[in-house]
């Protein structure tokens, strides 16, 4: 039998000498594979949180997701907030959203920035340099998306394409801070923007700011494209406004609630950003509807064959006819023999055409300006911007249609770090460029 040497510790205690004390400080191996495992659970867990699988044709990805995942854990932590009953659930996610990315107003050397109010109305007004030899300036007034309850004027992602507008033109933009809901629920937001439109289009107002009466235009992406869209068959049948628009572009417009099985609603269901059910809701909160009827809502329960109001206004966005087979494809109309009346009974404003524009008679949508439609491929909104564009053409309005293979909902504000998509930057530079050649 052999024998282990020994040695004498400080302190008097005798050991083998094969025995190696812990140096303090340092991590035994069984907690450092401990603290592996654990790393590597979290990682496993982070990226099967962040991962959702996208079309390939898709702007930067990987960055997608990750902002997707950013606005899901908002989301979440929002709802959270309601359900422990300490704020309504959008009041708390547009308290994250704004208080992450607000921004004063602070002018340049190329733009003058200043909030004020028009007619009560909040506005924040960007003042670009008048071009030598022109007295009177571009005019346009803008209005920002988020669901009609997100966002703000305010946001730097609104500031900013707001004064590169007013920049690149030599313009006067009008960022509308209308209300939002829950403090507000329709047709409260677009009362808001007509009543600044007026105040704006006002001739003394129009000197103040140097604007030439007759190059103003309207816009608004999203929610605001509905908006400005809505907006826009207003100011084109108000008899009493001397100063028309010369034109309105709408970016990925939101532009109707009765069919959400367009093939875009089919095939971007789960697109990050906006998924349908989402959608759903934010036309529900808007109206100030039951969130009972949102399941219901997605299969056109709201629109069947037997809810007499709808089936005559759901022809005029008969998407098999408006839109070209190469977006149909081989999808099939959601349209039920039998749903649910009650929601056309306790939502009417589904059916009205400040809500809706897609849907206004062709008697209005004739009198509208020179128009621009962007779109995007992944988003469940590419159909209704791609329908109105087909009913204004054929109403006689010149129409411009931008459509973006690798766009998804919500891209052109994103263009600026970390949030820069090169789609992002496509997007607004294509929409400037054309204001500035038709404006």
């Amino acid at each position: 039998m052999s024998r282990r040497p020994w040695q004498k510790l400080a302190g008097g205690l005798w050991v083998a000498s094969s025995f190696r004390p812990q140096p303090a400080g340092e991590p035994s191996p069984g907690r450092m594979k401990s603290s592996c495992v654990l790393l590597t659970a979290l990682v496993a867990l982070a990226a099967y949180y962040i991962y959702i699988p996208l079309p390939s044709s898709v702007s930067d990805p990987w960055k997608l997701m990750l902002l997707d995942a950013t606005f899901r854990t908002a989301q979440q932590v929002s709802n959270l907030i309601h359900y422990l009953g300490l704020s309504h659930r959008l009041l708390a996610l547009n308290f994250i959203i704004v208080s992450l990315s607000k921004k004063s107003a602070w002018s340049s050397a190329q733009v003058k920035v200043t909030d004020t109010d028009f007619d009560g109305v909040e506005v924040r007004v960007f003042e670009g340099s008048p071009k030598p030899g022109e007295p009177l300036r571009r005019s346009v007034v803008y209005i920002h998306g988020g669901g009609w309850a997100l966002a703000s004027a305010k946001i730097r992602y609104y500031d900013e394409l707001c004064a590169a507008v007013a920049e690149e033109l030599n313009a006067v933009v009008v960022s509308i801070e209308y209300r939002l809901v829950p403090k507000v629920y329709f047709p409260a937001q677009i009362n808001d923007v007509v009543r600044a439109t007026k105040y704006f289009l006002q001739p003394e107002v129009l000197h103040k700011y140097s604007v030439d009466p007759d190059r103003i235009g309207i816009s608004g992406d999203s929610a605001g494209g509905n908006l400005a869209a809505a907006l826009g068959q207003q100011i084109s049948q108000d008899a009493n406004l001397k100063n028309k628009l010369k034109v309105q572009a709408l970016i990925y417009p939101v532009l109707q609630a009765l069919d959400f099985n367009t093939p875009s609603y089919q095939q971007n269901v789960n697109s990050p950003i906006l998924p349908r059910y989402v959608m759903v809701k934010y036309w529900v909160d808007y109206l100030k509807g039951n969130y009972d009827f949102v399941e219901a809502m997605t299969v056109n329960n709201h629109t069947s064959l037997d809810v007499e109001e709808a089936v005559a206004l759901r022809a005029r966005l008969n998407w098999t006819a408006l839109l070209p087979p190469s977006v149909t494809k081989n999808y099939k109309p959601v349209v039920q023999t039998t749903g649910n009346a009650r929601i056309i009974q306790e939502i009417p404003q589904l059916l009205d055409a400040r809500s809706a524009p897609l849907i206004a008679d062709q008697k209005v949508l004739q009198h509208l300006p020179k128009t621009y439609i962007l779109t995007c491929e992944h988003d469940v909104l590419r159909d209704d911007g791609l329908m109105y564009a087909k009913r204004l053409e054929s109403a006689g309005v010149e129409v411009t249609l931008d459509h973006f293979e690798d766009g998804f909902h919500g891209c052109m504000i994103f263009t600026s770090w970390p949030t820069n998509f090169s789609v992002g930057i496509r997007t607004r530079n294509s929409y400037i460029k054309w204001l500035d050649q038709n404006l």
